[in-house]
């Protein structure tokens, strides 16, 4: 029989504004000690990825962005800024339609709105763009929090997105570093000794809902979440694209005939 789960601790950690080049691992370890926290071993540092984002000069002012004729159609079809179509259209690697005020793109082997593009809470008509290689932002992130903390971290990079037939936004982890984001449960037994034949946990994505929750989606300005206590073990050896499944491999892209080329 299983060990049942430890106790799972969630510490919100409120931070200033971000702005372009700021020091973010520094950041995150002061603003946990003025809240007198410290971090631990085996600690998940949840982070929101438009942090990253804004210290990397992620930011783009659309309405100096020249849409392209397909950004302008977008645009009139969705009720978009066609700037921020153009923006959509170069970051996207896959378009396949949408409805008010969202497009469905692929973007690093996810379905997401508008390619990760956000206008929330950001200044006005600027939109904020997903941190350059989310997985190696990720890595460096939780780099410098050990230098700086002398703990074994890992680090979870958060955005929130939407799910087929359901309303609002839950976590989705974006970027990953120093835990594997899957548990495999094919062959452990179920409650009557029957092998489990095709389950697997997302722990990744589950640990990113946690964190979202905690974050807020507006004004709270709690972009860093602690998590401790998670059933999830901190190593060097980890492969962050394990989350990833093929188009191809997709329930739902099969059943709709989904390609990773896009439509519209």
């Amino acid at each position: 029989m299983s060990e049942p789960p430890a106790r799972i601790e969630i510490i919100p950690i409120r931070v200033p504004l971000i702005a372009k080049g700021t020091d973010v691992a520094r950041l995150i370890l002061e603003s946990a000690q003025a809240l007198g926290v410290a971090f631990e071993d085996e600690d998940i540092i949840a982070v929101a990825d438009k942090v990253l984002a804004v210290s990397q000069g992620r930011v783009v002012d659309f309405t100096k962005v020249e849409p392209s004729a397909r950004a302008r159609r977008l645009a009139e079809k969705y009720d978009l800024e066609p700037g921020f179509v153009e923006l959509v259209l170069e970051e996207a690697d896959a378009v396949y339609g949408g409805v008010s005020r969202a497009l469905l793109t692929l973007k690093h082997g996810v379905f997401v709105a508008n390619a990760g593009i956000d206008h929330k809470n950001i200044p006005r008509n600027h939109a904020s763009l997903w941190p350059k290689d989310p997985n190696m932002t990720a890595k460096a992130l939780r780099a410098s929090l050990q230098d700086l903390t002398h703990k074994r971290l890992g680090v979870l990079l958060v955005d929130s997105h939407v799910t087929p037939l359901r309303l609002g936004t839950i976590g989705l982890a974006l970027g990953v570093a120093g835990f594997e984001p899957v548990k495999d449960c094919r062959g452990m037994p179920d409650l009557y000794g029957k092998p489990l034949l095709i389950t697997r946990i997302n722990l990744a994505d589950s640990l990113a809902a946690i964190a979202n929750l905690a974050m807020g989606e507006t004004d709270e300005r709690i972009p860093v979440v602690v998590i401790r206590g998670a059933s999830v073990k901190v190593t060097d050896s980890y492969d962050p694209l394990s989350v990833r499944i093929a188009v191809e491999n997709d329930l739902y892209s099969t059943i709709f005939n989904v390609s990773g080329k896009g439509t519209a």
